[in-house]
């Protein structure tokens, strides 16, 4: 490996070449059986047929009384039919006997139809006194009574491999009796942070020093794409540290933030190249062309730009997608996407990519600003980013781009 620190890179690979490479490298993680408290957001692994009905009995769709239909048959408001109550059935609490001619059982919603009766007289037709029910309105059979089965059938799949669950997956899961779906792996990230010059996350600046920003931003990207982070701590710019944090036997991805550049205290590079194979170095992009891209065994190193932007930009770039299909989700960015007319120029050079912070105002799209890869504080100015491709000479203004957005409310639809 040529050292480049201090030195420049003497050439870039193209943004889609280094997509190309992770594709082929990333490998889904295993399975392994989830809680249903826990598994919203994860990925099912396997597809789920229910073993039981749902419900597995007969139940009442109202409060009201459960008669047979036919004889409730010629009642009305003038002409009320007159039933014996013969009791009450409540939720878990059915009731025990038969219904019998000229009886009726009190129901309450989702209790169980008793046996004899084969429909539900809605309470509001009904008046009860001295142990009995007038019904002033006929229901046929079936009438206000869920079927067995009438949610789930038994052997139904009612979810499919592959799917991220939602709430109310956990919900259906749970109504079946699957208390441990299986669910792919979530791949484990060791994050490791260099710098000399870094406080902690939350400290005060002061002097020559500067707060750990970047951590933060990954943890929040790591947890939106479904990875977990191991434990970790700012390292300092020290070759030994770095090469012990880079190995951790628990990782399956490691994200280096910082040290990955060409100054003199950046030793990422050379290590990773030394521990297993550096197989990218310095990228054609804008933000983040310092960034890398190498293998210690199976696990998948990256080397993000210290400047939170270019870390930011690299991230969505390499990590975010390889860490979401490792882990059984699609690999395409997690953004909305709209289109708008451009308020200005964007300039960019052909051969390069170009990640563009934007901002919208009436209705278009203001570039906030194409250099400046440590101004945080224009990814929070701006509603999402556009991405000028490497074959594009710059977009002119007025033209229509597509805009990922950072939040789903950052800009409107029309209606």
């Amino acid at each position: 490996m040529r050292d480049v620190r201090m030195k420049g890179f003497a050439e870039r690979a193209d943004v889609e070449e280094v997509e190309r490479f992770l594709v082929e490298h990333t490998r889904v993680r295993g399975t392994e059986p989830v809680s249903l408290v826990e598994c919203v957001g994860r990925v099912l692994a396997e597809d789920v047929a229910a073993e039981v009905n749902v419900p597995g009995f007969a139940r009442s769709a109202m409060d009201g009384y459960a008669v047979k239909g036919e004889e409730s048959f010629g009642a009305s408001a003038y002409n009320p039919i007159r039933f014996r109550i013969a009791g009450e059935s409540m939720p878990g609490h059915p009731f025990e006997g038969e219904v019998g001619k000229g009886e009726a059982v009190r129901i309450m919603t989702g209790a169980p139809v008793p046996a004899g009766a084969d429909a539900v007289v809605m309470a509001e037709v009904c008046s009860e006194a001295d142990g009995h029910v007038e019904v002033s309105e006929a229901v046929a059979p079936q009438k206000n009574v869920g079927e067995v089965g009438e949610d789930i059938r038994e052997g139904e799949t009612v979810l499919r491999a592959g799917r991220r669950l939602r709430a109310q997956d956990a919900g259906l899961l749970s109504s079946i009796g699957v208390a441990e779906p299986l669910c792919v792996a979530r791949p484990r990230v060791r994050l490791v942070v260099t710098g000399n010059e870094l406080l902690p996350a939350g400290s005060r600046p002061e002097g020559p020093k500067i707060v750990d920003s970047n951590s933060v931003v990954l943890r929040g990207l790591l947890t939106r794409d479904g990875a977990e982070l191991l434990p970790f701590e700012i390292i300092p710019d020290e070759r030994e540290p770095i090469a012990q944090a880079m190995q951790d036997p628990e990782a399956d991805v490691v994200l280096v933030s910082g040290g990955s550049s060409v100054g003199k205290e950046d030793y990422a590079p050379q290590l990773l190249d030394e521990l297993g194979s550096l197989d990218f170095h310095g990228v054609s992009m804008r933000p983040s062309s310092p960034s890398g891209v190498g293998r210690i065994g199976e696990r998948l190193v990256f080397l993000l730009p210290g400047n939170p932007v270019s870390c930011l930009c690299a991230y969505e770039f390499f990590a975010g997608p390889t860490l979401r299909a490792m882990g059984g989700r699609g690999r395409a960015w997690p953004h909305r996407r709209v289109r708008r007319p451009l308020a200005r120029k964007i300039a960019s050079k052909v051969g390069r990519t170009d990640y563009v912070r934007v901002a919208e105002e009436d209705g278009q799209i203001i570039p906030l600003a194409t250099s400046g890869a440590s101004i945080l504080s224009s990814t929070v100015r701006a509603a999402g980013a556009v991405v000028v491709a490497r074959e594009r000479e710059g977009m002119a203004e007025g033209e229509e781009v597509e805009v990922l957005l950072y939040d789903d409310d950052a800009i409107e639809e029309a209606p």
